[in-house]
């Protein structure tokens, strides 16, 4: 197989002109990311389809297009278009009811919703990566894109990057509401604990999270 693309946990393979293996590769199971994006998918929410998944193998629909980071460096997404179909894929998961929270306030939240998990295909903005994905208060998904680009926006490593993150953070601050102090601490907690952080970041979370505050 084809190694198209790698990414802190996972590996992508090409299976065919129309769709693709993603492998964990730590072994976490597929099956729950696969069952929320069939559910998502039977709402109406942009998400890749999903064919198959067994033991760590996800097989879903290759998606044709490049990423919104990609657009983004390059300038055809400009700091306001990126923000805006950022903060609509917020809105319209968050309009949708959580699965088993019933009678709650909780949305399903995607927990890793940036521009490198945004591929533009012919048919609108797709989100993938649901492997983090659980359910709770939506200002906690807002917090952790923030507090992503926010991230970013420190890499001295990638300046070009950092540039772009800078421009696009402060536009998605003008899109998306405040989260509440409480979401942004639980987000916090949460990327502290994240094994794919390098020590590089995690020496830059609290400067990064006063950036969101």
């Amino acid at each position: 197989m084809e190694l198209i693309a790698s990414g802190r946990d996972c590996d992508v393979y090409a299976l065919g002109p129309d769709r693709v293996l993603r492998r964990s590769r730590h072994g976490r199971a597929a099956a729950p990311e696969a069952e929320l994006m069939t559910h998502l998918a039977a709402a109406g929410y942009p998400v890749p389809i999903v064919y198959d998944a067994e033991g760590a193998d996800l097989v879903m629909e290759r998606l044709e297009g490049r990423t919104l980071l990609a657009a983004a460096v390059d300038g055809t997404a400009g700091p306001s278009d990126a923000a805006a179909i950022l903060a609509d894929l917020h809105r319209r998961l968050h309009a949708l009811p959580a699965r088993t929270a019933n009678g709650t306030d909780d949305r399903i939240l995607h927990l890793d919703l940036h521009p490198d998990n945004v591929m533009l295909t012919p048919r609108g903005p797709v989100l993938f990566d649901w492997a983090n994905a659980a359910e709770g208060p939506p200002d906690r998904d807002v917090a952790m894109t923030l507090l992503i680009m926010a991230q970013v926006t420190l890499w001295t490593h990638e300046p070009a990057l950092a540039t772009v993150a800078k421009a696009g953070f402060a536009e998605l601050r003008a899109h998306l509401p405040r989260p509440s102090a409480a979401a942004l601490a639980w987000v916090v907690d949460q990327r502290r604990a994240n094994p794919t952080m390098s020590s590089a970041e995690l020496a830059q979370l609290d400067q990064a999270a006063a950036l969101v505050a």
